[in-house]
């Protein structure tokens, strides 16, 4: 017979439940943030580690069926429970460990989709075996049925918890990687707490102790390391790296060239960014004859506002950022501040944090000129921001003689993105007015500017000082170069996000 357990006994093994899961589905989480950032591809490092870790889960639950199968046995009790420790004290430093190990297996060129899927695997199996283990345990005392409904309720409720804290809490406040070494710690503590608790898993009682100890001192240690290893994916010498719920945010300098990269891409570098941002924001100014009320997305490092507010007639700019944390930077770093020239101190900038999307829909008064100055539509997280819907959107928020304006990606490596935009924002019934301008940083890059009525685009003025934009090459700008050209393609839809598939251009590879 079993030894009959306590209260107390039954409600830490609920808890070991509860934090199993929590663990379990967090660190698939930081596998797929972790493999987005590295490659880019959101939605199949995602499905790889979230899909992957729940087949591997049942191939775990199947194999939980060979542990202990002597059912009448009188150790069955304290098999099952050593077997169970066992897993938990095996999960702890795999989920440490792992995400560094992906890491540096990407820096050094290995095949990071082999490592991710091995990582999930490894760790699907063993959290497979948490829960029926544990069912199994409770089974002793009670039928089948309260046992799987106690057990599976806190695994559900610790899933809820674990997809949430680690979004909100885990990733902005601790790092990537101390998450892990944090969340590999949560395992052995509960081992420590049930080797207090259960007479025949005192002998585990320490080492679960320990190794939780161990990861909690080692996780601060983990971000020089895994820094260092950041500075080989970056050609100049990182000065500025934060994790902020939504991304990574890394500044490079390499003498008077300041790069800033959100989730590796490159945003802009100091030694051309006038280049781009002259471009994206001075038609548009040019085209509107009285530009007063201005409306910009994105931009959170303060550039285009700068350009904005090179026009006299601007009585007000509306900035719509998603991540705080990007404005943070602009408002607060020396090298940003001098390069956007203290942009946000204007008291005619008025900044609004939340996603553009669902911010334009709140918004009371109409704008003489919107800016679209979103990162490129390469997950469908961001396709939404390029899509009918979210153009009709603008369109309330354009004044009667509005100007539209959007970044188009590279026109020469992604061309279906342009031409998509284009018909897009025809189809909502704007006048369109593609063109292309250089930045040697980026190369070959597009734009479209959009309006309710037709633009002369050969009478737009440039009463303004500029670096790159002259007034007679304001006219010619919409003149498109012989190798780009407008494609007859989808419009991009929310329902169907179409663009993505555009912006993953094969030539995007080869370069």
């Amino acid at each position: 017979m079993p030894t009959p357990t306590t209260k107390i006994q039954r409600q830490l093994l609920l808890m070991a439940a509860a934090v199993s899961s929590s663990c379990g589905l967090a660190v698939e989480l930081l596998l797929g943030t972790l493999a987005s950032y590295l490659v880019g591809n959101q939605a199949l490092a995602y499905g790889v580690a979230i899909g992957g870790f729940l087949a591997a889960m049942g191939i775990g639950s199947y194999v939980s069926k060979f542990i202990a199968m002597d059912n009448k046995s009188a150790s069955l009790q304290q098999d099952l429970l050593s077997a169970f420790v066992k897993v938990e004290l095996l999960i702890a430093p795999f989920t440490a460990l792992l995400p560094l190990g992906l890491f540096a297996l990407f820096v050094n060129n290995g095949n990071l989709w082999f490592g991710l899927s091995f990582s999930t695997v490894l760790l699907g199996v063993l959290a497979g075996l948490e829960v029926p283990l544990l069912t199994r345990v409770l089974e002793l005392e009670s039928d089948l049925k309260d046992a799987l409904a106690g057990v599976l309720a806190l695994d559900y409720i610790g899933a809820l918890f674990g997809s949430i804290a680690f979004p909100l809490l885990l990733l902005p406040f601790c790092g990537l990687f101390p998450t892990g070494f944090i969340l590999g710690a949560l395992p052995a503590i509960m081992v420590f707490l049930l080797g207090s608790n259960f007479s025949q898993l005192k002998s585990w009682k320490y080492i679960g102790l320990a190794i939780a100890i161990l990861l909690l001192i080692t996780a601060p240690i983990s971000i020089p390391f895994t820094n260092r290893l950041e500075n080989n994916l970056y050609e100049a010498p990182i000065i500025k790296r934060v994790q902020s719920q939504y991304q990574r945010i890394v500044l490079t300098r390499q003498g008077q060239d300041l790069r800033l990269f959100l989730d590796g891409d490159l945003q802009l570098s100091t030694i051309d960014e006038y280049r781009y941002h002259e471009a994206l924001v001075h038609p548009a100014m040019s085209a509107n004859t009285n530009p007063q009320k201005i409306l910009v997305m994105g931009a959170g490092d303060g550039i285009a506002l700068k350009e904005v507010l090179k026009w006299s007639e601007v009585a007000k700019i509306v900035l719509i950022e998603l991540d705080p944390a990007v404005v943070k930077l602009a408002r607060n770093y020396p090298q940003l501040l001098e390069v956007n020239n203290n942009a946000f101190a204007d008291k005619r900038v008025e900044v609004v944090y939340g996603d553009a999307f669902l911010k334009v829909a709140n918004l009371s008064e109409k704008f003489d000129v919107i800016i679209a100055d979103f990162p490129d539509p390469d997950r469908k997280i961001l396709a939404k921001l390029y899509s009918e819907g979210f153009y009709r959107r603008l369109i309330s928020r354009l004044s009667d003689n509005g100007i539209l304006v959007t970044q188009a990606s590279s026109p020469f490596f992604a061309p279906k993105v342009i031409s998509c935009i284009n018909q897009t924002l025809k189809y909502v019934g704007l006048e369109t007015y593609p063109y292309v301008i250089n930045v040697p940083s980026f190369g070959p890059w597009g734009f479209v500017l959009a309006s309710r009525n037709k633009i002369d685009t050969q009478k737009l003025k440039l009463p303004i000082a500029t670096r790159f934009l002259t007034e007679s090459m304001m006219s010619s700008l919409f003149n498109l170069p012989g190798d780009i050209n407008l494609q007859e393609v989808a419009i991009n839809r929310l329902s169907h996000p179409v663009i993505v598939r555009y912006q993953s251009d094969f030539r995007w590879f080869h370069y």
